[in-house]
């Protein structure tokens, strides 16, 4: 077997160590590629810019991506493409329940700086997240993982997929549709894949159906949310807080409003950052190449109408 890389160096060393037999040719990432060079399989990054040349070389492409919507269109004209789904559940999901504790506990407002009027006196305004709902948009392996620590927390945690399949996580309501899973959520968190399916999901009419002071938290994409029906629904005090890790577009330009609202915490796309991340990701593919030698059925298989 013939792998073409785009994940040179250590990379190419690492797959070398651990499939002597394949052999491993790097690539590069965005110059002409060899007329004479084909393999069975790519391995590619999403910044790539000669896809076009390479795809059709191959049968198998991986992107090292987790999400595909960034790809080119040359990607989807692979036979098979599989991408790095999963790889960031951990880490997305700790961070999501970072932020709806900091919603709750009202961090970092509640740090002092000097002493205080009163000193543990009185009931401070804090919430927590026992007893309070969570509907999850989209449930893959993020939504899943957010499902479990949500429940370890004591929440009511639903969720709402495209299909009827029934949820792989105990505990877990599947909500037949979007507008009740909104209605019934004290907490929305978009953990769904961007498509032209999902593009302004959460638009105008959704937030409209969403309980008062809802919180919501959005780690998937910027496009799933309109941001100006976000706007409203903050101001006129529908959305008591939108904690958002992705916005549309990125990065945002200066001046944006969403870095000055009062109700909006926005973080530069970084949920997914963890010590382990950069290898589970490398781990994925290496799971998925030695399926690939072994004639078995590969993870993480791109949907290439659907586009995730």
């Amino acid at each position: 077997m013939r792998l073409l890389n785009q994940i040179h160096g250590a990379g190419t060393e690492r797959i070398r160590r651990q499939f002597p037999d394949v052999d491993v040719v790097e690539v590069p990432i965005d110059a002409d590629v060899d007329g004479d060079i084909s393999g069975d399989a790519l391995v590619c990054l999403t910044m790539a810019t000669n896809l076009a040349q390479l795809v059709p070389r191959v049968k198998w492409v991986h992107s090292f991506s987790t999400g595909v919507d960034s790809l080119p269109v040359a990607a989807f004209t692979a036979e098979v493409l599989t991408c790095s789904r999963g790889a960031g559940a951990v880490p997305i999901s700790e961070f999501v329940l970072a932020a709806m504790l900091a919603f709750e506990k009202n961090i970092p407002d509640v740090w002092i700086h000097e002493v205080p009027e009163n000193w543990n006196f009185g009931v401070a305004p804090l919430g927590g997240l026992y007893g309070r709902s969570v509907g999850i948009i989209g449930f893959g392996g993020i939504g899943e993982a957010v499902a479990r620590r949500a429940l370890a927390f004591g929440m009511e945690v639903s969720a709402f997929r495209r299909t009827s399949a029934p949820s792989g996580v105990e505990g877990v309501r599947m909500a037949s549709s979007l507008e009740g899973l909104l209605a019934d959520s004290d907490h929305v968190v978009v953990a769904a894949p961007y498509t032209h399916r999902t593009h302004h999901l959460l638009d105008a009419s959704a937030f409209a159906r969403m309980r008062d002071g809802v919180h919501l938290v959005n780690i998937a994409r910027g496009g799933l949310v309109d941001q100006d029906a976000l706007r409203v629904a903050l101001d006129d005090g529908k959305v008591a807080m939108a904690s958002l890790d992705t916005v549309d577009p990125e990065p945002l330009p200066e001046g944006h409003w969403l870095f000055s609202h009062p109700k909006v915490r926005v973080s530069p796309h970084i949920s997914w950052s963890s010590p382990e991340g950069g290898r589970r990701i490398f781990e994925l593919f290496l799971e998925n190449l030695g399926r690939y030698v072994r004639g078995e059925p590969l993870e993480g298989v791109v949907d290439k109408d659907e586009r995730y």
